[in-house]
Protein backbone atom coordinates (compact mmCIF):
# COMPACT_ATOMS: atom_id res chain seq x y z
CA UNK A 1 0.00 0.00 0.00
CA UNK A 2 1.21 3.56 -0.77
CA UNK A 3 2.31 5.77 1.65
CA UNK A 4 -1.07 8.05 0.69
CA UNK A 5 -3.27 5.21 0.80
CA UNK A 6 -2.03 4.37 4.31
CA UNK A 7 -2.70 8.00 5.48
CA UNK A 8 -6.17 7.66 3.77
CA UNK A 9 -6.67 4.49 5.75
CA UNK A 10 -5.48 6.03 8.88
CA UNK A 11 -7.23 9.48 8.87
CA UNK A 12 -10.88 7.28 8.01
CA UNK A 13 -9.98 5.37 10.89
CA UNK A 14 -8.81 8.26 12.89
CA UNK A 15 -11.58 8.39 15.26
CA UNK A 16 -11.04 4.76 15.94
CA UNK A 17 -7.03 4.58 16.16
CA UNK A 18 -7.49 5.22 20.09
CA UNK A 19 -6.91 2.71 23.35
CA UNK A 20 -11.22 1.93 23.97
CA UNK A 21 -12.40 1.54 27.79
CA UNK A 22 -10.45 -0.30 30.38
CA UNK A 23 -7.47 -0.79 27.85
CA UNK A 24 -9.08 -3.06 24.99
CA UNK A 25 -7.62 -2.50 21.38
CA UNK A 26 -9.04 -1.59 18.21
CA UNK A 27 -9.45 -5.71 17.38
CA UNK A 28 -11.05 -6.54 20.81
CA UNK A 29 -13.68 -4.35 20.50
CA UNK A 30 -14.36 -5.20 17.06
CA UNK A 31 -14.91 -8.46 18.29
CA UNK A 32 -16.87 -8.42 21.00
CA UNK A 33 -19.40 -5.85 19.12
CA UNK A 34 -22.53 -7.66 18.21
CA UNK A 35 -24.09 -7.10 15.14
CA UNK A 36 -21.47 -8.42 12.75
CA UNK A 37 -19.07 -5.92 11.15
CA UNK A 38 -18.70 -2.79 13.42
CA UNK A 39 -17.91 -0.60 10.42
CA UNK A 40 -20.75 -1.13 8.23
CA UNK A 41 -22.32 1.74 8.02
CA UNK A 42 -25.81 0.47 8.13
CA UNK A 43 -25.41 -1.91 11.64
CA UNK A 44 -26.27 0.79 14.40
CA UNK A 45 -23.07 -0.35 16.54
CA UNK A 46 -20.58 1.29 13.76
CA UNK A 47 -22.35 5.09 15.02
CA UNK A 48 -22.63 4.27 18.71
CA UNK A 49 -19.01 2.82 19.00
CA UNK A 50 -17.60 5.69 16.59
CA UNK A 51 -19.02 8.71 18.63
CA UNK A 52 -18.88 6.51 21.84
CA UNK A 53 -14.57 6.65 21.19
CA UNK A 54 -14.86 10.32 20.38
CA UNK A 55 -16.20 10.87 23.20
CA UNK A 56 -13.80 9.31 25.43
CA UNK A 57 -10.94 10.40 23.21
CA UNK A 58 -11.38 14.18 24.31
CA UNK A 59 -12.36 13.14 28.04
CA UNK A 60 -9.08 11.35 28.16
CA UNK A 61 -7.42 14.48 26.25
CA UNK A 62 -4.57 16.36 28.87
CA UNK A 63 -4.29 20.28 28.17
CA UNK A 64 -0.81 20.97 26.91
CA UNK A 65 0.70 23.92 28.68
CA UNK A 66 4.50 23.94 27.21
CA UNK A 67 5.87 26.32 25.93
CA UNK A 68 5.99 26.69 22.35
CA UNK A 69 9.44 26.16 21.32
CA UNK A 70 8.67 25.92 17.63
CA UNK A 71 5.35 27.11 15.68
CA UNK A 72 4.07 26.27 12.51
CA UNK A 73 1.03 28.86 10.84
CA UNK A 74 0.03 26.56 7.97
CA UNK A 75 -2.46 29.09 5.57
CA UNK A 76 -5.07 27.56 3.28
CA UNK A 77 -5.88 31.17 1.05
CA UNK A 78 -9.13 30.40 0.18
CA UNK A 79 -9.85 27.28 1.72
CA UNK A 80 -13.56 27.49 2.85
CA UNK A 81 -15.43 24.84 4.98
CA UNK A 82 -17.06 23.96 1.58
CA UNK A 83 -13.82 23.66 0.15
CA UNK A 84 -12.89 21.15 2.84
CA UNK A 85 -15.97 18.91 2.53
CA UNK A 86 -15.82 18.74 -0.41
CA UNK A 87 -12.10 17.58 -0.72
CA UNK A 88 -12.49 14.95 1.45
CA UNK A 89 -14.99 13.37 -1.21
CA UNK A 90 -12.30 14.52 -3.73
CA UNK A 91 -9.39 12.57 -1.97
CA UNK A 92 -11.56 9.74 -0.40
CA UNK A 93 -12.64 9.32 -4.26
CA UNK A 94 -9.18 8.45 -5.20
CA UNK A 95 -8.84 5.68 -2.91
CA UNK A 96 -12.20 4.00 -3.90
CA UNK A 97 -14.23 5.43 -0.89
CA UNK A 98 -17.64 7.31 -0.66
CA UNK A 99 -15.17 9.98 0.78
CA UNK A 100 -17.44 12.00 2.77
CA UNK A 101 -16.35 9.93 6.08
CA UNK A 102 -12.64 10.86 5.74
CA UNK A 103 -10.46 13.34 7.33
CA UNK A 104 -7.69 16.11 6.06
CA UNK A 105 -4.81 15.54 8.61
CA UNK A 106 -5.57 18.55 9.91
CA UNK A 107 -8.75 17.81 10.43
CA UNK A 108 -7.78 14.96 12.93
CA UNK A 109 -6.43 17.68 15.71
CA UNK A 110 -8.24 18.20 18.82
CA UNK A 111 -8.86 21.78 18.81
CA UNK A 112 -11.14 23.92 16.32
CA UNK A 113 -12.65 27.35 15.96
CA UNK A 114 -14.07 29.95 13.53
CA UNK A 115 -12.56 33.34 13.05
CA UNK A 116 -14.56 36.21 11.02
CA UNK A 117 -12.23 37.98 8.31
CA UNK A 118 -14.36 40.78 7.33
CA UNK A 119 -11.48 44.10 6.71
CA UNK A 120 -12.11 47.49 8.51
CA UNK A 121 -13.63 48.70 5.35
CA UNK A 122 -15.40 45.88 3.39
CA UNK A 123 -17.44 43.08 4.74
CA UNK A 124 -15.41 40.18 2.41
CA UNK A 125 -11.43 40.49 2.86
CA UNK A 126 -9.26 40.39 0.66
CA UNK A 127 -5.35 38.20 1.22
CA UNK A 128 -4.14 41.23 2.20
CA UNK A 129 -6.11 42.68 5.13
CA UNK A 130 -6.72 39.34 5.96
CA UNK A 131 -2.79 38.47 6.33
CA UNK A 132 -2.19 41.37 8.14
CA UNK A 133 -4.88 40.63 10.99
CA UNK A 134 -3.72 36.80 11.27
CA UNK A 135 -0.07 37.97 11.17
CA UNK A 136 -0.11 41.18 13.21
CA UNK A 137 -2.65 40.83 15.18
CA UNK A 138 -4.57 43.82 13.68
CA UNK A 139 -7.33 44.54 11.12
CA UNK A 140 -6.53 46.71 8.10
CA UNK A 141 -8.26 48.11 4.89
CA UNK A 142 -8.93 46.24 1.90
CA UNK A 143 -5.06 45.66 -0.79
CA UNK A 144 -3.16 47.06 2.57
CA UNK A 145 -0.33 45.02 3.94
CA UNK A 146 1.06 45.26 6.88
CA UNK A 147 -0.23 48.97 8.38
CA UNK A 148 -3.16 49.70 10.30
CA UNK A 149 -6.51 51.05 9.17
CA UNK A 150 -5.32 54.70 8.99
CA UNK A 151 -3.85 54.08 6.07
CA UNK A 152 -6.06 53.85 2.71
CA UNK A 153 -5.35 51.90 0.31
CA UNK A 154 -2.80 53.34 -2.35
CA UNK A 155 -1.59 55.79 0.30
CA UNK A 156 2.02 56.21 -0.08
CA UNK A 157 2.45 59.54 2.47
CA UNK A 158 0.57 56.95 4.37
CA UNK A 159 2.59 54.16 4.08
CA UNK A 160 6.25 56.01 4.44
CA UNK A 161 5.82 57.73 7.04
CA UNK A 162 5.86 54.48 9.39
CA UNK A 163 3.58 55.90 12.14
CA UNK A 164 0.78 53.14 11.03
CA UNK A 165 3.27 50.25 10.10
CA UNK A 166 2.35 47.13 12.53
CA UNK A 167 4.95 43.86 13.36
CA UNK A 168 4.18 40.49 13.67
CA UNK A 169 4.80 36.99 13.90
CA UNK A 170 7.90 36.96 12.09
CA UNK A 171 8.95 40.21 13.76
CA UNK A 172 8.56 38.47 17.41
CA UNK A 173 10.06 35.27 16.59
CA UNK A 174 12.76 37.07 15.56
CA UNK A 175 13.24 39.30 18.71
CA UNK A 176 12.81 35.84 20.60
CA UNK A 177 16.02 34.64 18.44
CA UNK A 178 14.21 32.54 16.85
CA UNK A 179 14.75 30.90 13.07
CA UNK A 180 11.87 32.20 10.75
CA UNK A 181 10.44 31.02 7.35
CA UNK A 182 8.04 31.71 4.76
CA UNK A 183 7.21 28.63 1.92
CA UNK A 184 4.63 29.73 -0.80
CA UNK A 185 3.02 28.08 -3.68
CA UNK A 186 1.88 31.46 -4.83
CA UNK A 187 4.77 34.76 -5.04
CA UNK A 188 6.60 35.26 -2.51
CA UNK A 189 5.42 39.29 -2.83
CA UNK A 190 1.98 37.93 -3.22
CA UNK A 191 -0.60 39.88 -0.65
CA UNK A 192 0.00 36.53 1.86
CA UNK A 193 3.78 35.94 1.88
CA UNK A 194 4.04 39.90 1.90
CA UNK A 195 1.77 40.06 5.08
CA UNK A 196 5.03 38.51 7.20
CA UNK A 197 7.47 40.83 6.28
CA UNK A 198 6.44 43.70 4.39
CA UNK A 199 4.37 47.01 5.12
CA UNK A 200 2.83 48.51 2.15
CA UNK A 201 -0.34 50.37 1.42
CA UNK A 202 -0.99 49.09 -2.14
CA UNK A 203 -0.76 44.75 -2.27
CA UNK A 204 -0.05 45.54 -5.86
CA UNK A 205 3.32 47.42 -5.33
CA UNK A 206 5.11 43.61 -5.40
CA UNK A 207 8.06 45.18 -7.81
CA UNK A 208 9.13 48.85 -8.45
CA UNK A 209 7.54 48.59 -12.00
CA UNK A 210 4.42 48.06 -10.09
CA UNK A 211 4.27 51.82 -8.40
CA UNK A 212 3.18 54.76 -9.68
CA UNK A 213 5.06 56.77 -11.85
CA UNK A 214 4.03 60.51 -10.05
CA UNK A 215 4.07 61.15 -6.91
CA UNK A 216 6.01 59.90 -3.82
CA UNK A 217 8.51 56.66 -4.35
CA UNK A 218 7.63 53.82 -1.82
CA UNK A 219 9.37 50.65 -1.11
CA UNK A 220 8.14 48.01 -3.52
CA UNK A 221 7.60 44.44 -1.97
CA UNK A 222 10.58 42.19 -3.46
CA UNK A 223 12.72 45.26 -1.85
CA UNK A 224 11.37 44.63 1.40
CA UNK A 225 12.04 41.50 1.51
CA UNK A 226 15.87 41.47 0.43
CA UNK A 227 16.46 45.17 2.32
CA UNK A 228 13.69 45.56 5.67
CA UNK A 229 14.41 44.96 8.89
CA UNK A 230 12.35 41.62 9.01
CA UNK A 231 12.49 40.58 5.72
CA UNK A 232 16.21 40.28 5.21
CA UNK A 233 15.87 38.36 8.67
CA UNK A 234 14.31 35.79 7.22
CA UNK A 235 16.48 32.33 6.87
CA UNK A 236 14.17 30.56 4.40
CA UNK A 237 12.47 32.08 1.60
CA UNK A 238 10.68 29.27 -0.81
CA UNK A 239 8.06 29.41 -3.46
CA UNK A 240 7.50 31.58 -6.72
CA UNK A 241 7.85 35.22 -8.57
CA UNK A 242 11.02 34.77 -9.47
CA UNK A 243 11.05 37.75 -12.27
CA UNK A 244 9.99 40.53 -9.68
CA UNK A 245 13.83 40.14 -8.01
CA UNK A 246 16.16 41.42 -11.64
CA UNK A 247 15.97 43.53 -14.24
CA UNK A 248 13.88 43.16 -16.86
CA UNK A 249 16.98 43.73 -19.54
CA UNK A 250 17.80 40.58 -18.57
CA UNK A 251 16.97 36.81 -18.45
CA UNK A 252 17.45 34.02 -15.51
CA UNK A 253 19.37 30.82 -16.25
CA UNK A 254 16.22 29.27 -17.50
CA UNK A 255 15.68 31.98 -20.10
CA UNK A 256 12.62 33.87 -18.63
CA UNK A 257 13.33 37.86 -18.48
CA UNK A 258 13.03 40.04 -15.15
CA UNK A 259 10.09 42.44 -14.40
CA UNK A 260 12.54 45.37 -12.27
CA UNK A 261 12.82 48.72 -13.84
CA UNK A 262 15.36 50.18 -11.03
CA UNK A 263 18.47 47.78 -12.45
CA UNK A 264 18.60 45.70 -9.03
CA UNK A 265 19.36 42.65 -9.10
CA UNK A 266 17.81 41.47 -5.52
CA UNK A 267 18.89 37.85 -5.79
CA UNK A 268 22.36 38.80 -5.97
CA UNK A 269 21.77 41.47 -3.36
CA UNK A 270 19.88 39.09 -0.85
CA UNK A 271 23.13 36.77 -0.98
CA UNK A 272 25.53 39.47 -0.40
CA UNK A 273 23.58 40.82 2.95
CA UNK A 274 22.83 37.19 4.17
CA UNK A 275 27.06 37.03 3.72
CA UNK A 276 27.61 39.95 5.62
CA UNK A 277 24.80 39.25 8.39
CA UNK A 278 26.71 36.37 9.00
CA UNK A 279 24.39 33.43 7.44
CA UNK A 280 25.55 30.88 5.01
CA UNK A 281 23.20 31.18 2.53
CA UNK A 282 22.47 29.40 -0.81
CA UNK A 283 19.97 30.48 -3.88
CA UNK A 284 18.27 27.46 -5.25
CA UNK A 285 15.48 27.36 -8.28
CA UNK A 286 14.92 23.64 -8.93
CA UNK A 287 13.67 20.58 -7.02
CA UNK A 288 16.83 19.09 -6.89
CA UNK A 289 18.83 22.06 -6.08
CA UNK A 290 16.69 22.47 -2.87
CA UNK A 291 16.80 18.64 -1.80
CA UNK A 292 20.86 18.91 -2.06
CA UNK A 293 20.70 21.42 0.71
CA UNK A 294 23.03 20.44 3.89
CA UNK A 295 21.06 21.73 6.90
CA UNK A 296 24.18 21.75 8.97
CA UNK A 297 25.80 23.93 6.66
CA UNK A 298 23.42 26.39 4.98
CA UNK A 299 21.68 27.97 7.79
CA UNK A 300 19.72 30.69 5.22
CA UNK A 301 17.76 30.00 1.82
CA UNK A 302 16.14 31.86 -0.85
CA UNK A 303 14.36 29.33 -3.62
CA UNK A 304 12.57 30.89 -6.20
CA UNK A 305 11.16 27.93 -8.44
CA UNK A 306 9.34 29.60 -11.35
CA UNK A 307 8.98 33.44 -13.14
CA UNK A 308 5.33 34.05 -11.55
CA UNK A 309 3.04 31.39 -8.84
CA UNK A 310 4.13 28.25 -8.77
CA UNK A 311 2.39 25.68 -11.08
CA UNK A 312 -0.42 24.15 -10.08
CA UNK A 313 0.47 20.11 -8.61
CA UNK A 314 -1.96 19.30 -11.27
CA UNK A 315 0.67 21.14 -13.91
CA UNK A 316 3.92 20.52 -12.26
CA UNK A 317 7.14 19.93 -13.97
CA UNK A 318 9.52 16.93 -12.14
CA UNK A 319 11.76 20.26 -11.25
CA UNK A 320 8.87 21.61 -9.05
CA UNK A 321 9.03 20.79 -5.57
CA UNK A 322 5.66 20.55 -3.90
CA UNK A 323 4.36 22.33 -0.55
CA UNK A 324 5.35 19.21 1.35
CA UNK A 325 9.04 19.02 0.35
CA UNK A 326 9.18 22.62 0.64
CA UNK A 327 7.75 22.79 4.36
CA UNK A 328 9.73 19.55 5.16
CA UNK A 329 13.17 21.17 3.95
CA UNK A 330 12.69 24.54 5.81
CA UNK A 331 11.57 22.72 9.21
CA UNK A 332 14.98 20.52 8.49
CA UNK A 333 16.90 24.02 8.51
CA UNK A 334 15.10 26.08 10.72
CA UNK A 335 15.27 23.38 13.19
CA UNK A 336 19.19 23.93 13.85
CA UNK A 337 18.10 26.53 15.79
CA UNK A 338 18.44 25.77 19.84
CA UNK A 339 15.87 28.56 20.54
CA UNK A 340 13.02 27.55 17.67
CA UNK A 341 11.37 28.50 14.81
CA UNK A 342 8.74 30.14 13.50
CA UNK A 343 7.46 28.94 9.64
CA UNK A 344 4.32 30.17 8.01
CA UNK A 345 3.10 27.91 5.39
CA UNK A 346 0.80 28.90 2.64
CA UNK A 347 -1.05 27.05 0.06
CA UNK A 348 -1.86 29.32 -2.10
CA UNK A 349 -3.12 28.34 -5.55
CA UNK A 350 -6.16 27.04 -3.82
CA UNK A 351 -7.35 30.63 -4.21
CA UNK A 352 -6.31 30.94 -7.57
CA UNK A 353 -7.99 28.13 -8.76
CA UNK A 354 -11.03 28.99 -6.97
CA UNK A 355 -11.10 32.72 -8.58
CA UNK A 356 -10.81 30.77 -12.25
CA UNK A 357 -13.96 28.98 -10.74
CA UNK A 358 -11.49 25.83 -11.79
CA UNK A 359 -12.79 23.06 -8.74
CA UNK A 360 -10.80 20.12 -9.02
CA UNK A 361 -7.44 22.44 -9.23
CA UNK A 362 -8.71 24.21 -6.11
CA UNK A 363 -9.75 20.63 -4.55
CA UNK A 364 -6.30 19.29 -5.54
CA UNK A 365 -4.27 22.21 -3.87
CA UNK A 366 -6.14 21.58 -0.68
CA UNK A 367 -5.12 18.22 -0.58
CA UNK A 368 -1.48 19.35 -1.34
CA UNK A 369 -1.68 21.61 1.70
CA UNK A 370 -3.23 18.08 3.87
CA UNK A 371 0.14 16.61 2.63
CA UNK A 372 2.35 19.82 4.02
CA UNK A 373 0.56 19.11 7.50
CA UNK A 374 1.52 15.78 7.39
CA UNK A 375 4.87 16.34 6.68
CA UNK A 376 5.38 18.48 9.15
CA UNK A 377 4.06 15.69 11.77
CA UNK A 378 6.18 13.11 10.55
CA UNK A 379 9.15 15.72 11.40
CA UNK A 380 8.67 17.77 14.69
CA UNK A 381 6.69 16.77 18.24
CA UNK A 382 4.10 18.36 18.98
CA UNK A 383 4.84 18.23 22.56
CA UNK A 384 6.85 21.19 22.13
CA UNK A 385 5.42 22.68 18.35
CA UNK A 386 2.43 24.31 17.93
CA UNK A 387 0.11 23.62 14.86
CA UNK A 388 -2.09 26.22 13.51
CA UNK A 389 -4.28 25.44 10.02
CA UNK A 390 -6.70 28.05 9.00
CA UNK A 391 -7.64 30.02 5.88
CA UNK A 392 -7.67 33.73 5.60
CA UNK A 393 -11.15 34.52 3.72
CA UNK A 394 -14.39 31.84 2.11
CA UNK A 395 -14.89 31.80 -1.60
CA UNK A 396 -18.33 31.18 -3.20
CA UNK A 397 -18.51 27.82 -4.26
CA UNK A 398 -21.20 25.81 -2.71
CA UNK A 399 -21.46 22.07 -2.45
CA UNK A 400 -25.50 21.27 -3.47
CA UNK A 401 -27.86 18.94 -4.85
CA UNK A 402 -29.04 15.09 -2.98
CA UNK A 403 -26.57 12.77 -4.82
CA UNK A 404 -26.15 10.00 -3.91
CA UNK A 405 -22.78 8.57 -1.55
CA UNK A 406 -20.28 7.38 -3.62
CA UNK A 407 -21.48 10.37 -6.68
CA UNK A 408 -18.67 12.00 -8.03
CA UNK A 409 -17.98 15.01 -6.06
CA UNK A 410 -16.82 16.73 -9.49
CA UNK A 411 -19.72 15.56 -11.50
CA UNK A 412 -23.61 16.17 -11.84
CA UNK A 413 -26.06 15.86 -8.89
CA UNK A 414 -27.57 12.26 -9.53
CA UNK A 415 -30.33 12.73 -7.39
CA UNK A 416 -32.38 15.12 -9.53
CA UNK A 417 -32.67 17.58 -12.44
CA UNK A 418 -33.31 21.63 -12.11
CA UNK A 419 -36.96 22.95 -12.91
CA UNK A 420 -35.69 23.08 -16.50
CA UNK A 421 -34.98 19.54 -16.62
CA UNK A 422 -31.60 20.59 -17.33
CA UNK A 423 -28.57 18.51 -14.98
CA UNK A 424 -26.03 20.50 -12.69
CA UNK A 425 -22.78 20.02 -11.26
CA UNK A 426 -22.90 19.36 -7.27
CA UNK A 427 -19.93 21.89 -6.80
CA UNK A 428 -21.21 25.54 -8.40
CA UNK A 429 -19.93 29.04 -7.92
CA UNK A 430 -22.10 32.65 -7.32
CA UNK A 431 -19.81 34.66 -9.13
CA UNK A 432 -17.06 33.83 -11.71
CA UNK A 433 -16.20 33.04 -15.39
CA UNK A 434 -17.73 29.99 -15.19
CA UNK A 435 -20.78 31.87 -16.06
CA UNK A 436 -22.63 29.96 -19.01
CA UNK A 437 -24.79 32.35 -21.43
CA UNK A 438 -27.09 31.34 -24.06
CA UNK A 439 -28.47 32.86 -26.90
CA UNK A 440 -32.04 32.22 -25.93
CA UNK A 441 -33.99 31.50 -22.29
CA UNK A 442 -32.96 27.93 -22.23
CA UNK A 443 -30.27 27.48 -19.13
CA UNK A 444 -26.98 26.25 -20.46
CA UNK A 445 -26.63 22.60 -21.10
CA UNK A 446 -23.68 21.20 -18.86
CA UNK A 447 -23.80 17.57 -20.73
CA UNK A 448 -21.88 19.32 -23.40
CA UNK A 449 -18.94 20.15 -21.43
CA UNK A 450 -15.78 17.91 -20.89
CA UNK A 451 -16.35 18.52 -16.92
CA UNK A 452 -13.46 16.20 -16.15
CA UNK A 453 -11.17 18.19 -17.12
CA UNK A 454 -8.84 19.84 -14.34
CA UNK A 455 -9.05 23.41 -16.85
CA UNK A 456 -12.95 23.19 -16.53
CA UNK A 457 -14.77 26.25 -15.34
CA UNK A 458 -17.38 25.62 -12.80
CA UNK A 459 -20.77 26.88 -13.62
CA UNK A 460 -21.22 30.89 -12.11
CA UNK A 461 -24.62 32.09 -11.52
CA UNK A 462 -22.92 35.95 -12.15
CA UNK A 463 -20.94 36.82 -14.57
CA UNK A 464 -17.39 38.13 -13.63
CA UNK A 465 -13.80 37.82 -15.19
CA UNK A 466 -12.57 36.57 -11.54
CA UNK A 467 -14.58 35.22 -8.77
CA UNK A 468 -15.32 36.50 -5.71
CA UNK A 469 -14.14 35.68 -2.07
CA UNK A 470 -16.91 35.17 0.39
CA UNK A 471 -17.85 36.71 3.75
CA UNK A 472 -18.48 33.67 5.93
CA UNK A 473 -16.47 32.88 8.81
CA UNK A 474 -13.27 30.00 8.19
CA UNK A 475 -12.03 27.36 10.26
CA UNK A 476 -9.34 27.21 12.61
CA UNK A 477 -7.30 23.85 13.72
CA UNK A 478 -4.89 23.41 16.16
CA UNK A 479 -2.28 20.73 18.03
CA UNK A 480 0.46 21.48 20.17
CA UNK A 481 1.31 23.54 23.16
CA UNK A 482 -1.98 26.28 24.30
CA UNK A 483 -3.81 24.70 21.44
CA UNK A 484 -6.96 24.87 23.18
CA UNK A 485 -7.12 28.74 22.85
CA UNK A 486 -8.03 28.53 19.73
CA UNK A 487 -12.23 27.30 20.39
CA UNK A 488 -14.77 28.91 20.03
CA UNK A 489 -15.46 32.16 17.90
CA UNK A 490 -13.26 34.97 17.56
CA UNK A 491 -12.15 38.10 15.75
CA UNK A 492 -9.10 36.71 12.78
CA UNK A 493 -6.74 39.64 14.57
CA UNK A 494 -6.87 36.86 17.49
CA UNK A 495 -4.74 34.00 15.98
CA UNK A 496 -0.94 35.60 16.12
CA UNK A 497 -1.71 37.02 19.90
CA UNK A 498 -2.34 33.20 21.10
CA UNK A 499 0.25 32.18 18.91
CA UNK A 500 2.53 34.44 20.61
CA UNK A 501 1.59 33.23 24.16
CA UNK A 502 1.63 30.04 23.34
CA UNK A 503 5.58 30.74 22.14
CA UNK A 504 6.38 33.33 24.57
CA UNK A 505 6.35 36.04 21.83
CA UNK A 506 6.02 39.66 21.36
CA UNK A 507 4.55 42.46 23.94
CA UNK A 508 1.12 41.09 25.26
CA UNK A 509 0.87 38.50 27.97
CA UNK A 510 2.73 34.91 27.28
CA UNK A 511 2.81 31.85 28.67
CA UNK A 512 6.34 32.16 30.23
CA UNK A 513 4.74 35.56 32.59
Amino acid sequence: MGFWAQILVRTFFVSFCVVFTNGRSLRESRANTKGGNFFDEKNKDHWNMQAQWTLRAKLSATLNTNIAKNVIFFLGDGMSVTTLAATRVYLGQKYGHTGEEIKLSFETFPYTGLSKTYCIDHNVADSACSGTAYLSGVKANSGTVGLSAAVRRGDCHGQKSGNHSVTGLMDWAQKAGKSTGVVTTTRVTHATPAASYAHSAERRWEADTDLPRHGPRCDDIATQLVRGRVGKNINVVLGGGRRYFFPATTKDIEGYAGYRSDGADLIKEWLFTKQNLGFTPKYVYTKEDLSDIDADTCNSVLGLFSPDHMPYHLEARPEDPSLAEMTQKAIQILSTNKKGFFLFVEGGRIDTAHHETKAQKALDETVELAKAVEAALRVVDTEDTLIVVTSDHSHTMTYSGYSKRGSDILGFSNKINASDNQPFTTLSYATGPGYKPTFDSERYNLILDDIQNPNYTYPALVPMARETHGGEDVAVYATGPWAHLFTGNYEQNFLPHAIAYAACMGNGVNACQ
